[in-house]
């Protein structure tokens, strides 16, 4: 609507026949808005910004009801501390109870190896005294060795519960740590797009939405206007075109505008095009132009987005 006005503006000015000026340019202010959304939809639940209020960097200027990004969150970090604990587990080896019950039944198992040594000798005194039969010696030796074995196999398991889980084991506890560790980041990520903030200092130009209404994603909220977002458009017949060139300064006039406002040219068309309806007068409107844009200086007094203008070159 707003463009729609100016335009009207332009079209009225342009509609006066005045004796045309070849060092001016007919042209109008327009500029480069800030439409601030968030990439998720969501019901708005504060708008702490007013239109026409300028904000810093850093201003909220809208928040999202963000309960269910609140809870994956909370999910997100459960996960990673049970994906911790878990490799935490296996680096540590068996639970200290654990070893203290390996440890004792390997103390009763040198205890028995030491009691089987001590019948096998006495075994082997008696047979060379002909007392005690070779069966009786056969067992003794049988039983000592079984008992050294049962040793063996106790110092094993000890060895084995104090050592960490097998490394492919620990691999993987590490992916599942690697991957909750993502998914609580980009849980994070969600919930911060729920308060949108001023990326510069800016106007605030418009508020589109208020508490308790629904936004799609991506669809606005706030509208903004930084101080160098705004720009003066205007057209250049041939004649004139090569005289202007990127990063020249204009002069800039008018009604109310600082006698010294100027604007800095950062584009030039590349192709030509008939002038437009909304700033032809007589002479010009049959004549090729090209579409000429420069940064307006911010200043205060500065003409603002929809008002005419008149731009020459400077000398």
């Amino acid at each position: 609507m707003r463009r729609l006005a100016y335009l009207a503006v332009l079209l009225a000015l342009g509609s006066c026949d005045k004796p045309p000026d070849s060092g001016a340019f007919q042209g109008y202010v327009d500029a480069e808005f800030l439409r601030m959304a968030a990439p998720e939809g969501g019901w708005v639940t504060a708008v702490p910004v007013t239109k026409g209020e300028n904000v810093a960097a850093d201003t909220l200027l809208f928040t999202l009801d963000d309960t269910l990004q609140r809870a994956a969150v909370a999910q997100a970090r459960a996960s990673l501390a049970q994906a911790q604990s878990s490799l935490d587990d296996l680096l540590k080896g068996a639970r200290p109870e654990e070893i203290a019950s390996i440890e004792a039944q390997l103390a009763a198992a040198e205890a028995s190896l030491e009691l089987a040594r001590l019948q096998r000798a006495r075994q082997e005194e008696l047979a060379r005294t002909r007392v005690a039969s070779e069966q009786a010696l056969d067992q003794a030796r049988a039983a000592a060795d079984q008992a050294a074995a049962q040793r063996d196999r106790m110092k094993a398991d000890l060895a084995t519960a104090r050592l960490p889980a097998r490394t492919d084991r620990i691999a993987a506890a590490r992916a599942s740590v690697e991957a909750a560790q993502a998914a609580l980041e980009q849980a994070e990520w969600h919930l911060a797009q729920r308060r949108v903030t001023a990326p510069v200092a800016s106007l605030v130009d418009d508020v589109v939405r208020h508490p308790g209404e629904w936004v799609p994603a991506s669809g606005t909220v706030v509208s903004l206007l930084p101080p160098d977002a705004t720009k003066v458009v205007f057209y250049v017949p041939e004649a004139q075109r090569n005289a202007l060139r990127l990063g020249d300064t204009v002069r800039v006039e008018c009604s109310g505008c600082p006698q010294d406002l100027t604007a800095r040219i950062s584009r030039v068309a590349q192709e030509a095009e008939y002038t437009p309806p909304v700033i032809y007068s007589r002479e010009t409107r049959q004549k090729l132009v090209w579409r000429t844009e420069a940064i307006l200086a911010a200043i205060p007094g500065a003409p603002t987005p929809g008002q005419p203008v008149t731009v020459r070159a400077r000398p």
